[in-house]
């Protein structure tokens, strides 16, 4: 199914040439019209007409989260000639947010983007979709929202949390479709076993779209077979327009990033320099249609790799793996590079375990993983416990190199987060 079949198969030559008319008209708006490129274009003697080919793109400047925070609050804004209508804001853990402008164009592109999105996963009119994202300064429930109303559907912006709430809506108005955090969803799913519903009998369940949060495909896994959904992966950011950057079709064979209005790079973390398609690096993003505040060669930190070669489902826009990660959020414990993921991944692909989790690093640098335990799989047995943990420690130690110490716990003792999960508490004293 196509939202806008002419442009989702657009041949690679003519996305190409409009990628690079969209990208020097950009180059040259920003060039006059914003304080902060200007400036960085007049230090390092970049002119808008070196702009010949996308492959100068690599002439251009990087951009990062800093540089948005010291640019607060409007050095990125292009200074009039649009109707700027919408401020978010993206916090930061100290300091100054980002502040996000959108003209009316802005939005309308990004609910023009989620219809795409929507619409190649199977969703139509028909359909019922439960936003239970949070409403506010954060981007990803009202983009995800104007998209799905662009497309014909009735939405319940319900928000996160509250699930006896979540489930009543469910159940009396029918969703079929949940836009949710990976960590939210197990939690639900936790919530409505305890409850004896049986989502592929009580529930009319289709669909679930899954981002905010990193997260592996066990825990997809997971959610599909707890839920009884197809569970689709989606990304985005708020500097890029929000969610709808880039997002999963019927194939499932990762997530086609919507080229004609972003240009994508992967980049070596430590150097800046490209890798080859096929290899893990950074994400950098240029948008091409933002109108209130463009974006150059933004590093978002999100660790993917882009898919080499066609999709089967006929689109002509390039796909990236699922993001693994962000730069920012690996682990130095013992000298090795430790990524979250790593860990979950392992976790939710053990038989007997629960849906919670929680990594903590404590003392020196002492790696604590603690995870509960299904209810199906407690049997009091201590040395069934025993045999549990030694299979989890040393599945563990041969994936992140470092021997953890592993705690089984009961179900439901962990903190449970009906938002964003926080699954690393880090207390080392180094």
């Amino acid at each position: 199914m196509f939202w806008d079949q002419e442009i989702e198969t657009l041949p690679r030559p003519e996305l190409e040439q409009l990628q690079l008319k969209r990208l020097r008209k950009t180059v040259r708006k920003v060039a006059s019209e914003t304080v902060f490129y200007r400036q960085k274009f007049a230090e390092t003697g970049f002119k808008p007409s070196a702009i010949k080919s996308l492959a100068d793109l690599r002439r251009l400047p990087f951009t990062t989260s800093a540089d948005l925070r010291a640019n607060y609050p409007d050095g990125l804004l292009i200074k009039g000639g649009h109707d700027l209508i919408r401020l978010h804001t993206s916090s930061g853990t100290t300091g100054k947010p980002k502040a996000l402008f959108f003209s009316r164009k802005d939005i309308d592109q990004a609910a023009e983007n989620i219809a795409r999105c929507l619409t190649m996963t199977g969703l139509g009119k028909q359909d019922i979709l439960q936003n239970m994202m949070t409403y506010g300064l954060f981007t990803g429930a009202l983009m995800v929202h104007y998209g799905a109303e662009k497309l014909g559907l009735m939405v319940i912006p319900s928000g996160p949390g509250n699930s006896e709430k979540q489930l009543l809506l469910m159940q009396d108005f029918r969703t079929t479709a949940i836009h949710l955090t990976p960590s939210y969803a197990l939690y639900f799913a936790d919530f409505i076993e305890k409850r004896g519903v049986d989502p592929r009998k009580d529930l009319a369940l289709r669909k679930a779209y899954i981002g905010a949060e990193p997260y592996t495909e066990e825990t997809r896994r997971k959610i599909e077979a707890a839920l009884g959904v197809e569970v689709y992966n989606c990304y985005g950011l708020s500097e890029m327009n929000g969610p709808g950057v880039a997002f999963e079709c019927d194939a499932k064979q990762g997530m086609h990033v919507w080229e004609d209005n972003y240009l994508m790079e992967i980049i070596d973390p430590q150097t800046g320099e490209p890798v080859p398609d096929g290899q893990t690096g950074e994400l950098v993003l240029t948008s091409l249609c933002r109108e209130a505040m463009p974006i150059l060669r933004y590093r978002t930190r999100d660790i993917t790799a882009i898919i080499p070669g066609p999709c089967p489902c006929g689109r002509t826009h390039r796909r990236l793996q699922r993001i693994t990660g962000r730069s920012d959020d690996m682990l130095i414990v013992r000298g090795a590079n430790v990524y979250p993921q790593q860990i979950e991944r392992i976790l939710m692909s053990i038989p007997g375990l629960g849906r919670n989790y929680l990594i903590c690093l404590e003392g020196l640098d002492e790696m604590i993983v603690k995870v509960e335990l299904s209810d199906a799989s407690f049997d009091g047995q201590v040395e069934h416990l025993v045999k549990l943990q030694s299979q989890i420690t040393e599945k563990l130690r041969a994936e992140i190199l470092v021997r953890p110490k592993v705690e089984l716990v009961m179900p439901g003792s962990l903190p449970a987060s009906e938002g964003k999960a926080k699954r690393v508490i880090d207390k080392r004293i180094l």
